[in-house]
């Protein structure tokens, strides 16, 4: 802290002065030795008097000497309770005089805004000032200078710190300290002497401080600071080690203030030296690994040119894979030495210190309030009693945070006191909103009065159980849905999710444009694990399926109900192979997934068909915080046997909130227009869309951080760009197959935020190629879908 060393540096000035004067009292007194009958203490006012008994070296019955006065006045100083310590003699009695220290009542900061309050604070109680103290002036004196050296490295050459102690009644003191922070010197300019190879640009390139700017004043990259300085010259001596230059250094650094105090001028004067090439690569010290093991993994290589990265790198490499056996404390050094400075050549050693193996005492979970412990345990792949593996643990960690339970998920192994081959593993976690939750209430002239509710949790109770369950009523339309998904219904991590749901339409109170589907059934499906990151699932689903048709319906829709019917009965088999590396459940930023999915209507179905699809998605890191995501979604439909297409009801739609945005919510692709039937002399006013038997989707995000909250995981912003449609291959019209020219594309900004209640989307979209009659949408909303 700030105020680490001030207390060392206050004791020399004083510890003289005091044995000096309690050996002339003694001398004074000139009755010495003799044996102490009594002690009696005189001036104390708020301490009790068994706190000077306790410090006191001397007690009744014990002889006094000139040296144990010495002694005993030196104890009752360096207590720091006291201002003044007189040792006198009445008869045979002791007499101790003291004049307290005054205690300090209150602390009032002001003006200190680039250092926090509470750090200030932590470092005022470090150096011995805090309420309820004892109050010490050479202290604050001293805690003033530190502050104004703190102020001066941060580039703040005008700060001043003035302080004030105002006494108060019963011996005891306010201190006020009063902090001018002024304002931070600018960096006019940084100059390098002496590069001959690199010019300044590219040296400064990686820099964190810079001569100011355009955007200086958003960014604050001009504002000086000794710690930043230091930072930036270990990045420069990085860059050349990086690159072979190992005989570089930095001469010396100059930093020149202008007499006002507000410019800064850096310069630092470099030696460059020879570019070295490695020369020989060993491993030395006690290979528990075998060395054929730990070969592969050094990136260093004759031939190449050294760099200090890339022993780094080794280091880790070879630190890990002993960590995968056991021994998690080893230690990897890679030292360059034997330079032949003749031929610029240098070798590489990396010395292996195993330590000793350790194993697993306890595993322990902190933060999950609302997740039980056997819901995080199961995703363990470290187990107590075994030994530490490094790859395990951190595998652990993963799992747990692709959960998505879980905003921060943390693993650490502290070694177990007083043992050398024990350790815990420590998993910390953040838990975050899991669900969603929702309610409506309206009416309208077409529905009447309408009622929803919806409840999405995927961590139920915390019992990891997804569970959903969703409601609506009107006078026009009820429906009714619940869902449940345990995910290890066996302990093996076998899952098994069910269905149940039911719609129905009063067609006595609407009048249906298009058609209408009352619909009920249910569904159950069983996965398996195949690997860490992969899952193959199957199920069946029964659904009844009754049509209505509208005033105005499609032709292609009117005629295969006279041909197939209008009530289908439908048993469906499905199967899917998923995966998944993705790095968290919700707001992923790396990794990717993947899922391939068949479902087929089976013999003994009113209607034969089958759907196939796959969709997958990618992120690259582009920076630490940076990061590209790319979508893809393709699906294809169709009848088989004596059922040439896919029926309608089933077809694919696409636009709107995780489609393609920018256009209204399942609008794209064919629409009835033109293909309706005629009632009395007119046409569909209002042609609906009516899907198709392919989708075809894709997307480019561009995830930075969010400007007010940039280290929020909650909160998610990005630039998108859709694009994508549906089709219909079986009809012979401008929608038949797939024509590039027929891709509708939209580019926007949106912001996905994770609350309480589920996460909210918000989407700003342009339609870049729409065509007359596509349904546009510039503002989109949604609430409990994520991405």
């Amino acid at each position: 802290m700030i105020f680490g060393d001030i207390t060392r540096r206050l004791i020399k000035g004083w510890l003289a002065t005091v044995c000096l004067f309690a050996v002339s009292l003694a001398n004074a007194n000139g009755m010495l030795p003799f044996k102490v009958h009594d002690i009696r203490v005189e001036g104390l006012q708020r301490l009790p008097v068994e706190r000077v008994y306790a410090e006191l070296p001397i007690q009744a019955g014990d002889t006094v000497t000139r040296e144990s006065v010495v002694r005993a006045v030196q104890t009752l100083f360096a207590s720091g309770n006291f201002e003044d310590v007189q040792l006198g003699r009445d008869g045979d009695d002791l007499v101790v005089v003291v004049a307290e220290r005054p205690s300090i009542a209150r602390i009032e900061l002001s003006g200190n805004k680039s250092i926090d309050e509470e750090n200030l604070r932590k470092g005022l109680t470090e150096a011995g000032l805090a309420e309820g103290e004892v109050f010490q002036r050479s202290t604050l004196e001293s805690i003033a200078g530190e502050l104004e050296r703190q102020y001066v490295s941060q580039g703040r050459y005008g700060a001043s710190i003035k302080t004030e102690s105002i006494a108060l009644p019963r011996n005891r003191v306010a201190l006020k300290i009063e902090i001018y922070e002024g304002k931070a010197a600018r960096i006019r300019d940084i100059n390098i002497v002496g590069n001959q190879l690199f010019d300044d640009e590219e040296l400064l390139e990686d820099f964190e401080l810079h001569s100011t700017g355009f955007w200086s004043f958003i960014k604050g990259d001009d504002k000086y600071s000794r710690e930043k300085l230091s930072g930036d010259l270990e990045r420069l001596r990085s860059f050349y080690l990086d690159r072979g230059y190992i005989n570089f250094s930095i001469e010396s650094t100059q930093v020149s203030v202008t007499p006002d105090r507000r410019s800064v001028f850096v310069t630092l004067n470099v030696v460059e030296g020879e570019q070295y090439t490695v020369n020989e690569v060993k491993l030395a010290g006690d290979l528990v690994v075998e060395e054929e093991q730990l070969k592969p993994l050094l990136i260093v290589k004759k031939g190449q040119v050294f760099s200090q990265q890339l022993v780094t790198y080794t280091n880790d490499l070879i630190k890990r894979r002993l960590g995968n056996e056991g021994y998690t404390f080893a230690e990897v050094r890679g030292q360059d030495h034997n330079a032949d400075d003749e031929n610029n050549t240098v070798d590489v050693t990396f010395y292996v210190e195993p330590g000793r193996k350790v194993y697993v005492r306890r595993i322990n979970f902190s933060g999950n309030a609302k997740t039980t412990d056997e819901v995080v345990r199961r995703e363990l792949r470290q187990f107590e009693n075994a030994p530490a593996n490094t790859s395990l643990v951190d595998l652990s960690r993963q799992r747990l945070q692709r959960l998505g339970y879980f905003s921060v998920v943390q693993a650490d192994t502290p070694r177990v006191p007083n043992t050398e081959d024990l350790v815990d593993v420590e998993y910390t976690v953040e838990e975050q909103p899991s669900g969603s939750i929702g309610a409506n209430v309206g009416y309208s002239d077409a529905s009447g009065f309408i009622f929803g509710a919806n409840v999405t949790q995927n961590n139920w109770r915390g019992s990891g159980n997804r569970v959903s369950f969703a409601l609506s009523r009107s006078d026009v339309r009820d429906s009714y849905s619940f869902s449940h998904y345990n995910p290890y219904y066996t302990l093996d991590g076998v899952s098994r999710g069910f269905s149940l749901f039911f719609s129905e339409i009063d067609y006595d109170q609407t009048s249906v444009a298009s058609y209408a589907a009352d619909r009920l059934g249910g569904s159950v499906t069983f996965g398996y694990p195949i690997s860490e990151y992969s899952r193959l699932s199957f199920g069946g689903t029964y659904e009844r399926t009754d049509i209505t048709t509208g005033d105005f319906v499609a032709v292609d829709i009117a005629n295969f109900l006279i041909t197939e019917g209008y009530l289908f009965d439908e048993y469906k088999l499905n199967a899917s192979l998923s995966t998944s590396t993705l790095n968290r459940g919700i707001f992923p930023d790396r990794g990717w997934s993947s899922t391939l999915g068949l479902e087929v209507a089976v013999p003994g179905s009113d209607y034969g068909f089958y759907r196939a699809n796959w969709t997958g998605q990618k992120y690259f890191p582009i920076t630490q915080r940076w990061t590209l995501r790319m979508r893809s979604d393709v699906a294809y439909g169709d009848g088989y046997g004596s059922d040439p297409v896919l029926p309608f009801f089933e077809n694919y739609y696409s636009g709107g909130i995780g489609s393609v945005r920018g256009y209204e919510s399942r609008s794209l692709g064919p629409r009835s227009e033109g293909l309706s039937y005629f009632l009395n002399g007119t046409v569909d006013p209002d042609p609906d869309p009516i899907g198709g038997n392919l989708l075809t989707e894709a997307s480019i995000e561009l995830i930075f951080p969010t400007p007010f909250a940039p280290e929020s995981r909650s909160v998610r912003t990005f630039l998108f760009v859709d694009a994508g449609n549906v089709f219909e291959t079986e009809r012979d019209d401008i929608f038949a197959d797939f024509e590039p020219q027929d891709i509708r594309t939209a580019a926007g900004i949106g912001l996905s935020w994770l609350t309480a209640i589920g996460p909210l989307s918000f989407n700003l979209a342009k339609a870049l190629n729409d065509q007359p009659g596509d349904d546009t949408e510039v503002f989109q909303f949604s609430l409990g879908q994520t991405f």
